[in-house]
């Protein structure tokens, strides 16, 4: 790994100017198919204007006469002249958005909270982990991390899906692993077809390193349970509390912490997350009922 540097300060959340309840209008330029029940939306500004955000942030998506929900910008944060999204189709609004096709419209409202701590892993190694569709909110994340590849130590990439019909990102992620300067792997929960890869949950393979344990920064996101184990798993394997960050996307309306939905222990989701570091939410997570 590289040794830490000096500490570097905040850097600022870039956020929609102007009211952040009004939408920014938006067509697609393109859906693509990811799984049975996945689509990946590209969404280009009516106005052309560029839109800039961090990783890990979100955009509350409103589609006209259904209704609006956020979703994880998936994209490269490097490009500011469109913007990805992968939904779920799991209710009335994610069903809608997956259901639009090439030059339908579509309301934006962000970006809205914390990103990965991105600049504060430089000179450190970085174990992402991912659960399901919870590579959409690390995708960005490990692409700002390969475009400034020579500022960070050694690279793990961890994810996990329930079947091998559920591995999201197929493509990308066998080019991830084609790296030379990455460690990706790959499991699923239960085989089907000629899946020949590894079997288990992403948790386990945790144990097989390729990072220096106590100078490493984990980014996690995945399904709450995944989540649970996950940090359960970081801790007994020498990473601390304070060096492994969660995204928490749950619960969010409004957006900007009026509503209340998200209330998660002192904290908003939606405000003072979805990303969270582990040691500021311990408490809170630990209690199943919030």
């Amino acid at each position: 790994m590289i040794h830490q540097g000096q500490p570097v300060p905040p850097q600022p959340v870039p956020t929609m100017a102007g009211d952040p309840m009004l939408p920014r209008l938006f067509r697609v330029e393109a859906m693509k198919r990811e799984l049975t029940d996945t689509v990946t939306l590209t969404l280009k500004p009516e106005d052309g204007a560029p839109f800039r955000f961090r990783p890990g942030q979100f955009n509350m998506l409103y589609t006209f006469g259904v209704g609006e929900i956020p979703i994880s910008i998936s994209g490269d944060p490097e490009d500011q002249t469109a913007l990805c999204h992968t939904i779920r189709a799991v209710g009335k609004t994610s069903s809608a958005l997956a259901a639009l096709k090439a030059g339908d419209r579509v309301g934006v409202r962000g970006p809205f909270g914390t990103p990965w701590p991105i600049e504060e892993c430089f000179g450190s190694d970085v174990l992402v982990l991912g659960g399901g569709i919870g590579l959409a909110s690390l995708r960005p994340a490990v692409n700002a991390v390969f475009a400034q590849r020579e500022k960070f130590g050694n690279v793990v990439i961890l994810y996990g899906a329930r079947t091998p019909e559920d591995i999201l990102y197929f493509k990308e992620l066998k080019a991830w692993r084609a790296r030379f300067d990455v460690n990706c792997q790959v499991t699923v929960d239960r085989v089907t077809g000629k899946w020949s890869g590894r079997v288990g949950v992403v948790t386990q393979l945790i144990k097989g390193g390729g990072f220096d344990r106590p100078h490493t920064r984990a980014l996690v996101s995945g399904p709450e349970l995944m989540m649970r184990f996950a940090v359960q798993a970081l801790s007994e394997h020498g990473i601390a509390d304070e060096r492994i960050y969660l995204s928490m996307e749950r619960n969010m309306k409004c957006a900007v912490g009026f509503c209340g939905h998200c209330q998660f222990g002192p904290t908003f989701v939606c405000k003072d997350g979805p990303i969270f570091r582990f040691d500021r939410i311990r408490d809170a997570f630990r209690v199943r009922e919030l």
